[in-house]
């Protein structure tokens, strides 16, 4: 007698080049009856599968302006120079805010154990794709950063993915057709997501409180009249 569990969601990665197809092993609990003491005896069996890897060609994502700091621009204007880029490659800024929050905390002098740089963490490699020649520079850094998001936004026509793919890249989102499952991936799309949504909530509270306003009935005004006994009255409406 033999019983077969498959154990859903164990996948054991093997090691694969960037050309080839990347094998992937799953694992089966096997459970059979011992001969001989007649016991269940448990064993895990692993059977390959092949998952092919979707290897993505890098492109430029041209600049709406030329992708150098604005003159006469101060590291105090980065706040308003991240509104006016979001704006120029139209990408909410409340998203941009809420990447770069996660990213550097606004630090143009930021450096990752990997290598990334600046205000939205730019690697060497994703620099030069972009074509700014220098990511310390926290207004070049900001506009490829954004025009890197914007490109993100366009391939995968959604804010999570395209948040994941900042962070993973864009080939891993296509080979797992969603959020890539690393650890540091998912971590990074939940404090983005949990971010963007409370600056929207925020953004919203000002626009809904002017909307109560405006509904509101204006109130009338305080008259003030003399009786025939010389007596001061004051009302909230207009006498007949």
């Amino acid at each position: 007698m033999r019983f077969c569990f498959k154990l859903a969601g164990v996948a054991l990665a093997a090691s694969m080049s960037a050309a080839a197809a990347s094998p992937v092993h799953t694992a089966t609990l096997v459970v059979r009856a011992d001969r001989r003491s007649g016991r269940l005896v448990r064993r895990v069996a692993v059977s390959p599968q092949v998952v092919p890897q979707v290897v993505v060609q890098p492109r430029v994502v041209a600049p709406v302006v030329p992708s150098r700091a604005p003159a006469g621009r101060a590291p105090a204007d980065l706040e308003a120079y991240i509104d006016e880029t979001a704006r120029r490659y139209e990408v909410d800024p409340l998203l941009v805010h809420s990447v770069i929050q996660v990213e550097s905390n606004y630090n143009p002098y930021a450096l990752s154990p990997r290598g990334a740089r600046g205000v939205m963490q730019l690697m060497p490699g994703t620099a030069r794709r972009l074509k700014v020649p220098d990511s310390w520079d926290p207004f070049q850094n900001i506009d490829g950063g954004v025009r890197y998001l914007r490109y993100l936004l366009d391939t995968f026509n959604s804010e999570r993915l395209a948040v994941a793919a900042y962070n993973a890249g864009e080939g891993a989102v296509f080979r797992y057709g969603n959020v890539p499952p690393y650890p540091e991936t998912l971590r990074y799309v939940r404090q983005i997501g949990k971010r963007y949504g409370a600056a929207r909530q925020a953004a919203q509270k000002p626009e809904a409180s002017r909307a109560k306003a405006a509904e509101a009935p204006a109130h009338p005004p305080i008259h003030q009249y003399t009786d025939s006994q010389g007596k001061v009255h004051y009302e909230t409406r207009s006498r007949p």
